[in-house]
């Protein structure tokens, strides 16, 4: 048996990833008014922004529950020799909460630990995968919660947003209030530092904005991992993608589009970066 890995929706793992590498995705909550959309189950990324851009009202998320954490601790550990368990940053998310009170909760003796990531999106699927390679090499619990840990410390994202408009009527502004008031024509560069969404820089275009996205990646050489993240601008994260490539240590940057719970937030014409520095 092995050690099984855990995560959720907001890590944005595409899922033929997330199946090779035995991870375990849990769904947050994605509600347009009465009705509820499981995150990149009951909705797709695409069907998420046509009505993102059409609906008179902003969407809101909520966290999976104690008891939808609980049912995937119980089902895992009938084949396992425990479980670790890594989600967005506490600071954006009571999902980490959650997991804990079923951690808490579980019976039978099957260890389970629970990890904050401190990151979002890819930056949290750059933790996760790092977990999961630790647990396919052979490794035993503690071995697997340290290459989390240790990889938290080394995961970045860095994402360029078309308008903060999304994040600050969402709430999760943090300390990008900062650009509030200031922005007009230019495109903001955020980043995830202690859990929590900071400025970064302030492009005057997109044209400059996606080239400091590549910049920013390669000041971070060398990398152990390298992916590119968007939400409604396939062709635009593919080529950077491409120019991304001799940056990666066998040159396989995987895209991704950011789902329905990130996309909240962030909304369309998004393009974002997330890497794992070398330990």
């Amino acid at each position: 048996m092995a050690v099984r890995v855990v995560t959720d929706s907001t890590a944005d793992l595409p899922p033929a990833l997330a199946q090779e590498l035995g991870i375990t995705v849990v769904p947050l909550n994605v509600h347009f008014g009465t009705d509820v959309y499981r995150d990149g189950v009951d909705i797709t990324a695409d069907q998420f922004y046509a009505m993102l851009v059409s609906s008179p009202n902003l969407p809101t998320t909520s966290q999976p529950s104690m008891g939808d954490f609980l049912e995937t601790y119980e089902s895992l550990s009938e084949d396992s020799d425990g479980i670790v368990s890594i989600h967005v940053s506490g600071k954006l998310s009571g999902t980490l909460n959650s997991a804990e009170q079923a951690r808490q909760q579980l019976q039978g003796g099957t260890r389970v630990e629970t990890v904050d990531s401190l990151q979002a999106s890819l930056g949290l699927a750059m933790v996760v995968i790092a977990a999961a390679r630790a647990a396919q090499s052979g490794g035993n619990v503690d071995d697997v919660l340290c290459a989390a840990k240790e990889a938290t410390v080394r995961a970045g994202f860095f994402g360029l947003l078309d308008t903060l408009r999304y994040l600050e009527k969402g709430g999760r502004i943090g300390k990008a209030q900062a650009f509030m008031g200031s922005l007009l024509q230019v495109k903001p560069l955020l980043t995830i530092r202690d859990g929590e969404a900071h400025p970064l820089e302030r492009a005057r275009n997109r044209s400059r904005g996606t080239r400091r996205l590549y910049e920013i990646a390669r000041e971070h050489a060398p990398l152990a991992d390298l992916a590119v993240a968007y939400t409604t601008t396939p062709d635009e994260a593919y080529d950077l993608a491409e120019r991304l490539r001799p940056l990666h240590p066998t040159g396989d940057v995987f895209v991704s589009q950011l789902g329905p719970v990130v996309g909240t937030y962030l909304g369309p014409q998004v393009l974002g970066v997330a890497l794992l520095t070398r330990g």
